[in-house]
């Protein structure tokens, strides 16, 4: 069986990073690259791709094209794209996307609906 591992993504390419000393609550919607590397609690509405750092603590409800998830995550997601769950990752909720990706060691506790975006039905 072949061997296969996420690529990584570089901080150098995302517009907006939340660093590890913020710990924020509200509304977050974007459309550019964003990361979140501390702490966050609400809801992430957003068209742009999401990553979150792997000691990031996120509860929310998440909607993102793409959801790269390092760190933790207590809340459902919805990705119009792909989720990509890296070895570090856990999260407690349920994922809508039609494409997932999980590393060896990842956890994950919820239901997966592997759903197609609507113009491609």
């Amino acid at each position: 069986m072949p061997e296969f591992s996420i690529k990584n993504f570089d901080e150098s390419e995302i517009d907006t990073i939340l660093a590890e000393d913020i710990d924020f609550e509200g509304s977050l919607s974007f459309k550019d690259p964003l990361m979140i590397k501390g702490k966050f609690k609400g809801e992430i509405k957003a068209s742009g791709d999401l990553y979150i750092g792997e000691k990031a603590k996120v509860d929310a409800a998440i909607e993102a094209n793409l959801v790269s998830l390092k760190g933790k995550v207590k809340g459902d997601v919805l990705a119009h794209q792909q989720v990509e769950l890296f070895s570090s990752s856990k999260i407690d909720g349920d994922i809508t996307t039609p494409n997932i990706i999980m590393e060896s060691g990842s956890r994950f506790n919820g239901i997966c609906k592997m759903k197609q975006e609507s113009s491609e039905k």
